[in-house]
C-alpha cells in the first residue's frame, strides 16, 4: 500500500464533489479496489468512500419494481427475497466477508467480467441510477471492465423489473468462487432474456438465440438445437473457449428447468 487521503462523504451531492478532485477514487466495498491498490495497479491520491452516504442505502419495493441503493451490501441484497432470484444470487457471491463488505453499486461500476451483478442486471432488463441520470442495462455494460459511466458517475441504485420466473446458475471456480460461467435467466409476460458472464472476452452479454428460442417454448429443450460459438470466449487454465461455450447451454437448460 501507500499513501493516500480518504474521505467520507454523507451525501450524494458531497460525493459527487469530492470525485471532482484530481486523482480521486470511488470507494464502495473495497472488495475489488483494495486488493488492487495492495498490488500498486492503481494509485489514486483520495478515495471517496461511499459506504455512509444513506440515500444510497437500503432496498424498497414499488409494485413491480426493486430499487436497490447503489451502497447496499450484497447481504443485504441475499437476505431480502422480493426477487428471489437476485437474493440467491447475492447469497453465493464469494464468502461473508465479502457478501457483508461489497456492494451491487461497486460490482456493476467495476463489470469485472466474471461477476454475477452484471449478468442479473442484464437479463432483468434493469436500470442504474446514477447521480445525473437513468441507464438501461443494455447500454450501461460496454466490454470487460468497461461501463458507460463517465468521470465522476456514481451508480446511487439499481431498479429491477421482477420477472414473473427467473434463475441465476452459477458454475464457480472453487477457489475464487467467481462463475467460470454463469447464465441468468429471466421470464416476462413477452419476453424471455438471458445474460451470460464469466465467458466472453467482450463482459456480459445476452444469448439472444436463446432468448428467441425460448420465448416460444420455455423450456430447456427448447435450446437443444442450439449451439454457442467460441470465438469469442476466455481460455485459460480453468477451462478452455469450448468448454466454457458448451457451459453457457448446459447452464442455461438449468436455469430455465429450475425457473419453471
Amino acid at each position: 500500500m501507500y499513501n493516500f487521503d480518504i474521505e467520507k462523504p454523507a451525501s450524494i451531492a458531497e460525493a459527487v464533489a469530492a470525485l471532482g478532485a484530481e486523482d480521486a477514487q470511488a470507494l464502495g466495498g473495497g472488495q475489488t479496489l483494495i486488493p488492487t491498490l495492495k498490488a500498486r495497479l492503481a494509485s489514486p491520491s483520495k478515495l471517496v468512500s461511499l459506504a455512509g452516504v444513506a440515500e444510497m442505502q437500503g432496498i424498497t419495493r414499488n409494485g413491480g419494481v426493486l430499487r436497490i441503493g447503489g451502497a447496499t451490501t450484497h447481504g443485504k441484497v441475499a437476505a431480502d427475497g422480493n426477487y428471489p432470484a437476485l437474493s440467491a444470487l447475492a447469497a453465493k457471491i464469494g464468502d461473508p466477508a465479502v457478501r457483508n463488505r461489497g456492494t451491487i453499486g461497486g460490482s456493476l461500476a467495476n463489470n469485472d467480467p466474471a461477476a454475477c451483478y452484471p449478468a442479473a442486471a442484464l437479463a432483468s432488463g434493469a436500470t442504474i441510477v446514477t447521480n445525473s441520470r437513468e441507464i438501461p442495462a443494455d447500454d450501461f455494460f460496454v466490454g470487460m471492465f468497461e461501463t458507460a459511466l463517465e468521470e465522476g458517475e456514481i451508480v446511487t441504485a439499481v431498479e429491477f423489473p421482477i420477472p414473473q420466473a427467473a434463475n441465476y446458475q452459477k458454475f464457480a471456480q472453487p477457489a475464487s468462487r467467481f462463475p467460470l460461467v454463469g447464465v441468468f435467466v429471466a421470464k416476462t409476460d413477452s419476453t424471455v432474456r438471458v445474460a451470460v458472464t464469466g465467458a466472453s472476452n467482450n463482459g456480459v452479454f445476452r444469448w439472444t438465440e436463446a432468448e428467441d428460442a425460448l420465448s416460444g417454448n420455455f423450456a430447456a429443450s427448447a435450446i437443444d438445437g442450439l449451439t454457442v460459438p467460441a470465438d469469442d470466449m476466455i481460455s485459460d487454465l480453468h477451462g478452455s473457449a469450448a468448454y466454457r461455450a458448451h457451459l453457457i447451454k448446459v447452464m442455461t437448460g438449468r436455469a430455465v428447468t429450475a425457473s419453471t
